[in-house]
């Protein structure tokens, strides 16, 4: 049976991402933080948070399921900064690369700078990609499109953007990013499943409270 990754976007920057009867959620966020989006309250095998701020790394709102299945995935951490300044403004960030059962996908958390050859080439090749677009608080859409421009994911998902409806007033939103992308798919759910065959594109995920 093919594998099926599939990829939940909760907002801001938090996904669920299940395989099987395994599941993770990636940067949970604290209710109320964040204008617009719904509490949280998720269940998991694993929690991971790529910073200390609590738009990330809300552990509260993630229940751990017991007796859950072992984690498919061998995962890296690649030490990056959350702003322009080498931490000095907002801190360290961690880009998580997850491999497994034929995947390999990356969440780049808050990443605030633009990498140098050596990360990128720790990051390498993957089939997704959830990377920030809004800038101020993280790298803006050309900084973001640039990113991926040189890593080549087969799947980018943006994430941490505003909208009409939800996120910081002084994040940008999505559009921005997707003139500088191309073949953009823009979804009426939340989510994606990634399978082998899943065509290279830029996946926009409709959120849901």
């Amino acid at each position: 049976m093919e594998n099926r990754l599939r990829i939940i976007w909760l907002g801001h920057s938090c996904f669920k991402i299940e395989l099987g009867e395994y599941s993770m959620v990636i940067d949970p966020y604290k209710d109320g933080m964040i204008p617009g989006l719904a509490p949280l309250h998720e269940e998991a095998c694993e929690v991971f948070a790529s910073h200390g701020h609590n738009d990330h790394n809300w552990f509260q709102a993630v229940r751990i399921i017991d007796r859950c299945a072992k984690s498919p995935f061998i995962v890296r951490k690649i030490l990056s900064t959350h702003d322009d300044e080498g931490g000095k403004k907002r801190g360290m960030n961690t880009i998580h690369v997850f491999e497994g059962a034929g995947f390999r996908f990356a969440h780049f958390g808050d990443l605030g700078e633009v990498l140098d050859d050596k990360r990128l080439e720790e990051i390498g090749n993957l089939d997704v990609a959830m990377i920030p677009v809004g800038g101020y608080y993280t790298i803006d859409a050309k900084v973001a499109a640039e990113t991926v421009g040189k890593l080549k994911p087969r799947i980018v998902i943006p994430m941490h953007y505003s909208s009409e409806s939800f996120g910081f007033d002084v994040i940008r939103g999505v559009r921005e990013f997707l003139d500088l992308t191309g073949n953009v798919v823009e979804y009426d759910d939340n989510f994606i499943e990634v399978t082998k065959d899943t065509e290279r594109q830029t996946a926009v995920l409709k959120y849901r409270g």
